[in-house]
């Protein structure tokens, strides 16, 4: 088994908030993918005193704890036990009722010498490669699917669609938020490598459109996952009339993820 994984923050100005892990058991069988991208709050209160790199580090720490150590709990129960077991910790301190309480996307991968389970929450992406080497994308769309104007600005986002039935979905402080995940299992013997991003890394197909998925795959395979990071700062770097960037910040934090099994 290899893995490579590789983040580089969207701005010197401030930390990345991305958040990733992989831990491979001691017995040599199975291992653990996790892969989160906070949210970043727009300027004023989000009711937390904490940043949002303490609330990933905190709940991507409890699932790599749980994914090892609890592999009789799904991983939405694992999600679910994480967001509380985070809140639980600044629930004292913090209004965790606030739109914007530190919350990320979600990605996680189990796997077992039978068997990988998946999970995805939110816009973060996570690609399995068969053996004949066609490329399956496990994305949880909802954001493709809002009412036109949803995100026209970040007050009309919070108020209608944030976290909101007929929205879309973070993991913030409601553990309840883990049965909107996408979910699944596949054969073990049906995946030759697996890839996860978030979506600072994804713009290479998401936003630049200079391949598909299994396009994608192939610069993590053959150029690695920092050479994947590398090509999208160049093609941003590169549109300065902001043809695809449009209304988004020119760099974002950018990681990705790539294990052959």
């Amino acid at each position: 088994m290899r893995i490579e994984l590789a983040t580089v923050a969207g701005s010197t100005d401030r930390p990345n908030e991305d958040w990733v892990a992989t831990a491979l058991p001691a017995s040599g069988q199975g291992g653990t993918l996790i892969l989160l991208d906070g949210v970043t709050p727009p300027q004023g209160d989000d009711g937390c005193v904490h940043s949002v790199p303490w609330f990933t580090a905190r709940l991507g720490g409890s699932l790599v704890e749980l994914s090892d150590s609890r592999r009789d709990l799904t991983l939405q129960e694992i999600l679910a036990e994480s967001i509380r077991r985070t809140a639980d910790t600044h629930r004292s301190s913090c209004d965790l009722s606030h739109v914007r309480t530190p919350q990320a996307t979600v990605v996680m991968a189990r796997w077992d010498e039978h068997e990988i389970e998946h999970l995805v929450l939110s816009d973060s992406v996570l690609l399995f490669e068969a053996l004949d080497g066609s490329v399956r994308p496990l994305l949880d769309d909802r954001l493709n699917r809002l009412p036109p104007g949803s995100l026209a600005s970040e007050a009309i986002a919070d108020a209608t669609v944030r976290n909101k039935e007929g929205g879309f979905f973070t993991a913030a402080a409601d553990p309840s938020v883990a049965t909107r995940a996408v979910t699944g299992r596949t054969p073990i013997g049906r995946v030759r490598a697996l890839a996860a991003m978030t979506d600072g890394a994804a713009r290479w197909t998401e936003m630049f459109r200079e391949g598909d998925w299994a396009d994608c795959l192939g610069v993590l395979r053959k150029e690695g996952t920092q050479g994947l990071i590398d090509r999208v700062r160049a093609l941003e770097d590169s549109d300065t009339e902001r043809a695809h960037l449009r209304r988004s910040k020119t760099h974002d934090d950018a990681t990705a993820v790539y294990a052959v099994l």
